[in-house]
């Protein structure tokens, strides 16, 4: 199986530089964060590389132990989620107000979720606050790292401890194992129908399920065979709701948090849209979070049945979806009813399908065939009077394939020949289902030969 990018939480009190450390990390190109074209999304974790070691961060409100107000309480809940969630995770204190006894009961919380914990105390912008640093011992997390985020000292011995924390890495390019049990996430805002379609396969194709308890108290896991042997294990997540009013914030952020930890475990990502509404902005975000994690997907129009229809409906709305969804037009789009099962026996097929296309592997010569026959088709990009010259390509990894070109120069690719190359890599191989990556590296004629 490829690896999954381990999780790293930044819990502690209010206004102790959480936000201000994952900014920072965000925001200096310490952290790698890919944005999706047309896609607009809560910066709520960010996606991190040190020495090697790629991570995410997720950014949490602050633990008021003591408050009763219901926003806080909120807040403290997202935290929480966020720690079950995590492998890692930092506990920020504050070097200028000191211990306080909020910080011994968050640590009490922390030492009941058997992870490792890295107590961080934040503001220590100059010597004199170090000694002050000498009383964060008594929590009993072990030595404490001092920095401050806004000045950025200190950041790196911090990340590296991050990075010692993390659990070992798993390899990208083992072997696919024929019995895998495929991981399902569902997805999608509220009231699509997400449950009900869950119901439906696990009524109507189980054979054999097991109850599995889920890492999240809301993500409800539940492992089934399908009539042929096939095993899966399937996610059912609480929907993604709309932010309409501030009140909402905490509950929409740690909401999508839960989707955010199916997908990042799931293999292929089933997202449900009500095909009356068609796709609406949060659709679209959710789109993005599965995009962004490069996983299979399949988008299921629900509730088809309360459609009209005439001659030609079913393609008018798929090209409806796909133009809307535009970065995410590989995807298997499906039309189904829960109500009635109406080709609801055509989910796992299509599931199938797509786990098949994000595990397969080309050659290096039957690749760099199709480069070779796309750029004489069409010429590459010349920009100021360079040419781009693509020597060769060879697939790195699988789930998404990934593919790595070796150029001339990195800067003349265009967007656009790119997307040429990707859609006739498609062509020849397939992928139906699943994103594709592209990693481009510099390389010298000679070094090329």
């Amino acid at each position: 199986m490829p690896s999954v990018k381990p999780l790293v939480a930044i819990v502690g009190r209010p206004n102790v530089g959480k936000s201000t450390f994952f900014n920072k990390i965000a925001g200096q190109r310490i952290a790698i964060v890919e944005d999706i074209p047309g896609v607009t999304r809560d910066r709520i974790y960010a996606d991190a590389e040190w020495t090697g070691r790629k991570f995410t961060m997720i950014d949490t409100g602050g633990i008021d132990p003591r408050s009763d107000d219901v926003l806080l309480g909120q807040m403290r809940r997202q935290a929480e989620i966020a720690m079950e969630l995590a492998q890692v995770i930092c506990f920020f204190t504050d070097g200028r107000t000191g211990l306080t006894p909020d910080d011994m009961e968050i640590a009490n919380l922390l030492r009941r979720t058997h992870k490792p914990v890295i107590l961080v105390v934040n503001k220590v912008d100059h010597m004199g606050l170090e000694a002050e640093a000498y009383d964060f011992y008594q929590l009993g997390l072990g030595d404490p790292f001092t920095i401050s985020a806004t000045n950025m000292l200190g950041l790196g011995d911090l990340l590296d401890e991050i990075v010692k924390r993390l659990p070992a890495a798993s390899g990208e390019d083992e072997d696919q194992d024929e019995a895998h049990e495929i991981q399902l996430a569902v997805v999608g805002r509220p009231n699509v129908g997400k449950s009900s379609i869950v119901n439906r396969l696990l009524g109507q194709e189980r054979t054999m399920v097991s109850n599995i308890p889920g890492t999240t108290r809301d993500a409800i896991d539940t492992s089934f065979t399908d009539p042929e042997g096939r095993s899966y294990n399937i996610i059912d997540t609480a929907g993604i709701r709309r932010k309409r009013v501030i009140e909402d914030e905490s509950l929409e952020r740690y909401s999508v948090l839960r989707s955010i930890g199916a997908i990042r475990r799931c293999d292929v990502a089933l997202l449900v849209l009500d095909a009356a509404e068609g796709v609406t902005e949060q659709d679209t975000k959710i789109a993005g979070m599965i995009h962004d994690e490069g996983k299979a997907a399949i988008v299921i129009m629900n509730k088809w049945d309360t459609v009209e229809k005439d001659t030609g409906t079913l393609e008018e709305k798929k090209k409806e979806v796909l133009d809307d969804l535009k970065f995410m037009d590989y995807a298997t789009v499906l039309f189904t009813s829960a109500l009635t099962g109406q080709r609801i026996h055509t989910i796992l097929n299509a599931v199938q399908e797509a786990w098949t296309q994000a595990s397969r592997r080309v050659t290096t010569g039957a690749l760099n065939d199709v480069l070779g026959d796309a750029q004489m088709a069409l010429q590459p990009p010349v920009t100021g009077g360079r040419k781009l010259k693509i020597y060769y390509a060879t697939q790195q990894s699988v789930c998404p394939p990934h593919f790595v070109l070796f150029v001339n120069q990195e800067e003349l690719m265009h967007f656009s020949y790119q997307r040429y190359l990707e859609n006739q890599i498609r062509k020849a191989f397939g992928f139906q289902g699943t994103p594709i990556r592209f990693t481009l590296r510099e390389k010298t004629r000679e070094e090329a030969r």
